[in-house]
């Protein structure tokens, strides 16, 4: 088990900030605008991409600065994630937490930032800037898993 990657071998607490970091794919779901039904608690996805997101490379534009610029943005920590049942089940964080491996198309096990883009995992090509203005609740989609 020695050679053993770290996300098989550490907690998400275990981890050290570099390996946190790298553990996000880049897929750039949980920088979308999510609508939560007020009766129900049920989550709708949208289609619209935070405002700081930038769409072409599904990275934060402001990522050490984004927690003050965009008070709604969730600071995922292993107790977040573990409460969030809004982040996909394809999600890197979610994926260690259940005590699971990472997927093939993976930056951290293919080598390559591109394959979760290739894979169709990301939101590239498939989302709209918030400052475009649309109404959220005419942008709610189903995302593939």
């Amino acid at each position: 088990m020695a050679d053993a990657p770290y996300w098989r071998t550490k907690t998400l607490e275990e981890m050290t900030r570099a390996e946190w970091e790298a553990l996000c794919d880049g897929c750039a779901r949980c920088c979308l605008i999510k609508l939560e039904d007020d009766d129900t608690g049920e989550i709708a996805y949208t289609d619209i991409a935070c405002r700081l997101l930038d769409i072409g490379t599904c990275r934060c534009t402001r990522y050490r600065r984004r927690l003050r610029l965009v008070p709604q943005c969730v600071e995922l920590t292993p107790e977040e994630v573990r409460k969030l049942d809004w982040l996909p089940s394809t999600c890197a964080y979610r994926l260690v937490a259940e005590g699971r491996d990472l997927a093939w198309w993976h930056p951290l096990v293919s080598g390559d930032p591109e394959t979760v883009h290739k894979a169709g995992i990301s939101v590239r090509g498939r989302v709209v800037p918030e400052r475009r203005g649309d109404d959220p609740e005419d942008r709610i989609v189903t995302w593939p898993e």
